[in-house]
């Protein structure tokens, strides 16, 4: 299976924007900023909501109205981190295709951050109703930030599990 991988991930190295990005001084620090302020926008209406499901924060407005208001704003920053991040993967896909820290990262990002943060999203509308939240959406608010800080500490430890 991970010869499968690794032949796509040089394939995909090989392509022309790969090799632009790899091979300018300037392009993979643009490609990185633009995929940290995807990222920054994604996680930080997440957090947003997160900390008004725990209760915590300004209460003008309740988990719901938060959840409906940031909506766009999230899924805007969704797109961007994924269009940054797999343009920075492109770059160098064999390193990152082997690198522990790589592996736990997508492996916890794609099935539970995405997952849970698909369902907080659509049941903080239920769960945030009214300004007292319920004790579920209490903890879906903790659980996916537990993810996130999972999610960061993996990708802040990729470069320091550099295989060749």
């Amino acid at each position: 299976m991970l010869s499968f991988f690794m032949a796509i991930a040089k394939w995909l190295q090989g392509t022309w924007w790969a090799l632009d990005i790899s091979g300018s001084t300037w392009a993979y620090p643009f490609v990185q900023l633009t995929h940290f302020t995807g990222l920054s926008l994604w996680i930080g209406t997440n957090l947003a909501l997160d900390f008004r499901l725990l209760g915590l924060g300004k209460k003008s407005r309740t988990a719901a109205e938060l959840s409906t208001a940031l909506f766009a704003w999230n899924w805007t920053g969704f797109c961007i981190a994924v269009a940054g991040g797999f343009m920075m993967f492109s770059s160098a896909a064999t390193k990152y295709i082997p690198n522990p820290a790589f592996e736990v990262k997508l492996g916890i990002l794609i099935p539970l951050a995405l997952i849970t943060h698909i369902v907080v999203q659509r049941k903080a509308r239920v769960w945030g109703a009214t300004q007292d939240v319920q004790p579920v959406g209490r903890f879906a608010g903790l659980f996916e930030m537990a993810l996130w800080l999972s999610v960061v500490t993996a990708a802040v430890s990729i470069p320091n599990f550099d295989v060749h």
